[in-house]
């Protein structure tokens, strides 16, 4: 340990990565592990206080009145085939009108397209309910305003919407079929289309409200809930048994959001991410259960030009005691940070199959900062690429030549074991004029198929770091992503 000690508070400056070769006893307890994420976590009723190292205000479910307008009474059907659009568009505003409340999906099966939620409104799917999504695309419209992977602009609704709401929530123990397979055909038409959104109207400074999308031909897949714009937040006890066209749950300049007690099932769609927060502020995200198609939970806030121009950044989200079976990354932010990320606390969470544990990534010409992050008390089985990897040459989605260099410091974390890595155990790669800042690596243990990269890292500590190089596991041989 004494190479680490000398290598502590400096810079790093080489591409051949520098390897810790160490092994540890504390590893027998980690295959007990894959027994512990697979059994059902018992979640308090009660949200517990947020300990976190900045302050945030404590989380508070929004209260809605105790009326209850249960979608039968508006015509709606339950037999998968009826298109309910209309039936629970009449009961949400039926609620609203009353001041608010829940409005309530019973046991059966539900076919429907956009719902719009409005202010004190609760949409509870109660036991026994699916809510099926339509995979006709002219349910989606007319068009809504959104952020699409980092661009504002005006796309098809999201399955489930609201803009600029107070007090919303869907809850309740039924399930979400979004239905999203027949989207994902479009993915390379999307590819084609946010290039032409990026350099013909975000680069031109065409204005938001004429940047139209929603037809087939521009392929914009929709996210399934997307708040954008709304206050005090709550998504709990919901299944998503099967995955929608695009992102999962996409919060967007929300403000107290709660996350609670959800199970995502949505592997094997393209972008099919958990739970994304993008620009938002105050958020907690406990006692869920994750298995994506891509990112289980994300932190963003617009990409390039479009996020320096609304210039709103992520702060202040805490995930807990959450689980993750499958996905790109469990933590990942970036890499469309561009209004900045600051106060990020991940603290008690269990993780087997995911290719990265914890990702933090940027690229060149991305600007923003990625700032005061704390990683504690993490457990991961395997992982099909790195355990923690951060770094700011990712190379991926629209690099700007706008000449803004991303900065990413204060990261920390504590506590963290993975017992195999199948690429590499611990990936820090900055970038020649602008390092990584003050990373702080405590009590790691890591084994994996490569050690430790440290290159362009300015103020590096570690403090009881074991690394292990070892040969691929025979149960780790899924391809990586």
């Amino acid at each position: 340990m004494g190479l680490m000690k000398d290598m502590s508070m400096r810079t790093l400056k080489t591409a051949i990565p520098f390897f810790v070769l160490v092994s540890f006893a504390s590893w027998n307890v980690l295959p007990s592990l894959a027994e512990t994420l697979s059994q059902r976590v018992d979640v308090p009723q009660e949200i517990a206080p947020v300990k976190a190292p900045f302050a945030m205000p404590q989380p508070k479910r929004p209260v809605f009145p105790k009326r209850s307008f249960d979608i039968t009474r508006f015509g709606a059907v339950a037999d998968g085939q009826t298109n309910n659009t209309k039936a629970i568009a009449k009961a949400i505003r039926a609620c609203t009108s009353a001041g608010g409340g829940t409005v309530l999906v019973p046991a059966g099966t539900w076919l429907t397209g956009a719902v719009h939620l409005a202010s004190n409104v609760n949409l509870h799917l109660a036991e026994g309910a699916v809510l099926r999504f339509s995979t006709d695309p002219k349910d989606y419209l007319p068009v809504v305003f959104t952020r699409w992977a980092g661009f504002e602009c005006y796309n098809y609704s999201p399955l489930i919407y609201a803009h600029d709401c107070n007090n919303i929530a869907l809850t309740g123990k039924g399930k979400i079929e979004a239905r999203g397979k027949s989207w994902w055909k479009w993915e390379k038409r999307q590819q084609d289309s946010a290039v032409l959104l990026y350099k013909n109207q975000v680069l031109k400074g065409v204005p938001v409200e004429k940047r139209i999308y929603g037809t087939v031909e521009a392929a914009m897949r929709p996210q399934l809930f997307s708040p954008i714009g709304c206050k005090n937040v709550l998504a709990e006890g919901v299944t998503v048994a099967e995955p929608g066209p695009f992102w999962t749950f996409h919060f967007v300049y929300c403000e107290n959001v709660i996350v609670r007690d959800l199970t995502f099932i949505t592997v094997g769609g393209p972008n099919t991410d958990g739970a994304n927060f993008d620009s938002c502020k105050n958020c907690l995200a406990e006692y869920c259960t994750f298995q994506t198609g891509d990112d289980c939970v994300a932190v963003k806030s617009g990409l390039n030009e479009d996020g320096w121009r609304v210039g709103r950044p992520c702060e202040n989200i805490v995930i807990r005691h959450n689980r993750y079976l499958d996905g790109h990354g469990g933590l990942a932010i970036g890499s469309d940070m561009s209004g900045g990320v600051r106060n990020i606390y991940m603290h008690d969470c269990d993780l087997d199959g995911v290719d990265n544990a914890i990702r933090i990534k940027s690229n060149r010409g991305r600007g923003g900062f990625v700032e005061n992050i704390w990683i504690e008390n993490i457990r991961a089985n395997r992982t099909n690429a790195h355990a923690i990897a951060i770094e700011t040459n990712y190379g991926s989605w629209f690099a700007s030549t706008g000449g803004k260099t991303p900065l990413i410091r204060n990261v920390r974390v504590k506590d963290f074991t993975c017992l195999y890595a199948r690429r590499m155990a611990v990936r820090l790669s900055g970038l020649p004029e602008q390092p990584l800042e003050k990373i702080s690596l405590e009590n790691v243990s890591a084994s994996g198929g490569r050690g430790l990269l440290c290159e362009h890292v300015k103020e590096v500590e570690m403090s009881n770091v074991q690394i292990k190089v070892e040969k691929d596991s025979p149960k780790s041989k899924r391809k990586h992503r």
